[in-house]
């Protein structure tokens, strides 16, 4: 039990160490910056972090969510990505079990946690995300190469659909990205649970941004990553279950 929980720890504290990771790529991909060579700074008075500065979470609490040096207040961001990318490995290992497919899940989930957060501010997705994920998807197709099928359906199922909406209505009705973020996953879920992550995608969106624009006043124009990335990574997790529960009504 004890080297369970030692276990968890460590994915833990993996998991928080790569979503500090995270927010480097939020920040610098869409101003197109370097997100391996260039220092981390302040982004208000350009301090430059020293080691003892970039512990995830630990270090924003410690300095009270303030720069060391200007003391200006940082964003709670960053505490929060590293949570949740910490969270989401945990989540993944204890549903899914350590193996490969854990491993491809955690990166996926680390990827739509990027692009979420930049597309909700942006409404752009980064193409570089969406090649990310498709190599995750080809090492899924190679993994289980049995079921190339499975995977090939699903990287154009959902996308192909989108792919005939963006060109009809010119881009107004669905990103570019949006189509080729389904076509990435599909390759790595397969067609059943890519269709699934579509419409819990599509029903949450609905759902949530109906609820932003009445209480905040949000425009009726979303984003759709982070809504499309909530579905997949339920439909990862819990799609399976949730087909076999739903057939076995009508049987």
């Amino acid at each position: 039990m004890t080297a369970v929980i030692f276990f968890y720890i460590i994915i833990f504290l993996f998991g928080i160490t790569i979503g500090s990771f995270l927010n480097v790529c939020i920040y610098r991909i869409p101003k197109h910056e370097d997100i391996v060579k260039a220092r981390s700074h302040c982004m208000t008075c350009g301090y430059q972090l020293k080691w003892y500065d970039m512990f995830p979470v630990f270090s924003y609490l410690f300095l009270r969510g303030r720069c060391r040096k200007c003391s200006a207040k940082l964003s709670i961001q960053y505490p929060l990505v590293e949570i949740l990318n910490g969270i989401a490995y945990l989540l993944i290992l204890f549903v899914n079990g350590v193996n490969v497919e854990s491993l491809l899940y955690c990166l996926l989930t680390s990827a739509l946690l990027v692009l979420s957060i930049i597309d909700f501010r942006t409404y752009e997705i980064p193409f570089g995300i969406n090649v990310f994920i498709l190599a995750l998807g080809l090492i899924r197709v190679v993994t289980d190469y049995r079921n190339f099928l499975t995977y090939l359906i699903g990287f154009l199922i959902v996308s192909g659909v989108l792919a005939v909406l963006y060109y009809v209505s010119k881009g107004r009705a669905i990103g570019g990205g949006d189509v080729k973020l389904m076509a990435a996953c599909g390759l790595l879920l397969g067609w059943k649970l890519i269709i699934m992550a579509f419409l819990l995608g599509c029903i949450l969106g609905a759902v949530i941004h109906v609820i932003r624009m009445k209480v905040s006043g949000e425009d009726h124009v979303l984003a759709m990553g982070p809504y499309l990335s909530m579905g997949v990574f339920i439909a990862a997790l819990w799609g399976n279950q949730m087909l076999t529960w739903y057939l076995g009504q009508f049987l």
